[in-house]
């Protein structure tokens, strides 16, 4: 395997700096099971109003509940015009049923701004984590059903750009330079006019450029709304097995800004699933982008990459399709990283209150075992229904813990007479023990986490660029949430930004290990996919706990180039090109 060919290198590496530690256990590193780096202070703290995101979403609710209403929407982190700090991308939906606003169902926004919206981030500028609207200015004001959002460097120009997913057509903005995008869906061959949900970039091919994967839900239409009822008999939203499943699609960088539909030609349109969340990765370390989507109760599909244009359906034969009494599940969100230090890929997957959430355990190979309970991350997820969420390392000890967007979609019946709005339910925070368990510190993490809403989106990254990873968190009928991470800036941190030449230009897909005398290396991935809906920070973030020191950063390159970094400095973001290393040689 490619991956344990890396590995040896990486030792031999390893071996000429410092030494190596090819047989400690990757939990050798267990800390404390306390509850939380500081209990007496919040660690999440919402400064979305006062940072200038005044922003609330409008679901369209016109009393028909059209099934789209409770699904959405979500948001995206990006550096929108190079500035070095991330800007934010909010998605926007509209009264459905040809209804006014004043006629809303449930009580609409306070203030309203039609269509999506874009908030640049003065930081660089002033030094101060403030927001400014420039939507009109950028040319990304579309009013439309919005549902999610991709970001990615396509045309390799050096700026990124914007994919987004309606229930209606999507819609491609090629990044311009100068603060401005320009609409090319319908030219690109992307505006695909069914209801579509997440979506990636990723370069399947290995060519260089970003394809675009975009998983699609059900055959929903404002036209074709069913009637279901709630259990105590009155009228609510209903299940996706109400309507037909739609088959995803995978869309080739052809260059010039067209691409064309493969999704016949990879297999991908082989089976229908109603998709709600996607990430790719190389589960089965053999140098490909794979692509698993979250379907809601349906299979979920793990689409191996042959390396030919092809891809080979493995949900079931790699045991990630079902959970471990054999059953679908709702999936809405997932996420994917090295959540025990082994070096692969596992996989995190949200679901329907009365189902857990469910945690995939990689072998190494692309095979799974669901690890769940084990974990500690089944019964606290029972009594909610999970969106969002993200592997990322919240007090920088060098543990991937997760964040969870919780909000019903069917009626909480104990809410029907308090809450105008009865689907509201809390987020949660769980802590990567180290030892593969997990705590939910949700109740000490601060007052943002004691906040009832109905939140779906999710993007993580370092907003205020203090070394430390923030949550911006979407909610349908609801204001947005910008959750500022508190911990200060210990324990250390690197930042790594990324360069492909040979590569695609944001070295999506890349794999980075941060190299440490007498310890296996700590893998990440580069990439702005997962969680729901939501783009992410395209950064690399490394917690780097009570041992900043380190021996260098490795990383592989999706052109197959593997280069070595000597030692860097911490507390600090870097730049790495491609092909300004020293190769490491398999």
């Amino acid at each position: 395997m490619r991956f344990m060919r890396l590995q040896a290198g990486l030792c031999a590496v390893l071996a000429a700096l410092a030494g190596c530690a090819p047989d400690e256990s990757p939990s050798a590193a267990v800390r404390p099971a306390d509850d939380i780096v500081s209990p007496s202070a919040p660690v999440f703290v919402d400064v979305a109003r006062s940072a200038g995101l005044d922003f609330e979403h409008l679901m369209g609710a016109s009393g028909e509940y059209f099934f789209a209403e409770i699904m959405g929407a979500g948001g995206a982190l990006l550096d929108f015009d190079g500035d070095g700090d991330l800007d934010v991308y909010l998605l926007q939906g509209r009264m459905l049923g040809g209804k006014s606003i004043g006629e809303s169902h449930f009580p609409p926004p306070r203030k309203h701004f039609p269509g999506n919206r874009l908030f640049r981030n003065e930081l660089a500028a002033s030094g101060e984590l403030h927001f400014s609207d420039v939507t009109e200015v950028a040319g990304l004001g579309h009013d439309g059903y919005a549902m999610g959002v991709a970001v990615g460097d396509y045309d390799n120009d050096g700026d990124p750009d914007l994919f987004v997913t309606n229930l209606g057509p999507d819609l491609l903005f090629r990044n311009d330079g100068g603060g401005r995008f320009t609409d090319i869906s319908a030219t690109a061959g992307v505006d695909d006019d069914r209801w579509t949900t997440s979506a990636a970039f990723l370069d399947y091919d290995r060519d260089g450029d970003l394809d675009l994967y975009v998983a699609s839900y059900v055959s929903f239409s404002e036209g074709y709304n069913k009637q279901c009822l709630s259990p105590t008999g009155q009228r609510d939203y209903c299940s996706p097995q109400s309507y037909q499943p739609l088959t995803d699609r995978l869309y080739r960088n052809d260059g010039n800004d067209l691409f064309t539909d493969v999704t016949v030609s990879s297999g991908i349109g082989l089976v229908e699933g109603a998709g709600l969340g996607v990430v790719s990765a190389d589960f089965d370390q053999d140098g490909w982008i794979d692509i698993y989507v979250a379907n809601d109760k349906l299979p979920n599909r793990l689409w191996r990459n042959l390396g030919d244009g092809r891809f080979e359906e493995r949900g079931l034969m790699s045991g990630s399709a079902l959970n471990s009494d054999g059953a679908p599940e709702a999936s809405m969100g997932v996420t994917a990283g090295d959540m025990d230090g082994d070096g692969d890929e596992d996989l995190f997957m949200t679901h329907l209150s009365g189902e857990s959430n469910t945690l995939y355990v990689n072998d190494g190979h692309g095979s799974f075992v669901d690890g769940t309970d084990n974990a500690g991350l089944g019964f606290a997820s029972r009594p909610r229904t999970g969106f969002g969420s993200a592997w990322f390392d919240f007090d920088n000890d060098g543990h991937l813990d997760l964040f969870v967007a919780n909000g019903a979609v069917t009626v909480e019946t104990s809410q029907i007479i308090s809450e105008p709005f009865p689907y509201l339910q809390e987020n949660q925070l769980f802590r990567n023990r180290g030892s593969g368990g997990f705590s939910d510190v949700s109740l000490s993490a601060g007052p943002a986490l004691r906040l009832r809403e109905v939140s779906r989106g999710a993007a993580f990254g370092d907003i205020d660029n203090d070394g430390d990873m923030d949550i911006l968190v979407t909610n349908c009928s609801g204001p947005v949430r910008l959750l500022r991470n508190e911990l200060g800036p210990e324990p250390g941190w690197l930042r790594v930004r990324l360069i492909g030449t040979d590569s695609n230009r944001d070295g999506a897909g890349a794999r980075v290990a941060l190299l440490r005398s007498g310890q296996l290396p700590m893998w990440r991935r580069a990439g702005t996919d997962g969680s729901y809906l939501s783009a992410n920070d395209g950064r690399v973030h490394f917690g780097l706990g009570d041992q900043p020191e380190n021996e260098g950063l490795v990383v592989s390159w999706p052109s197959g180039r593997v280069e070595v970094w000597r030692t860097v400095n911490a507390n600090a973001e870097i730049v790495l090109r491609e092909g300004t290393g020293d190769l490491v040689d398999l």
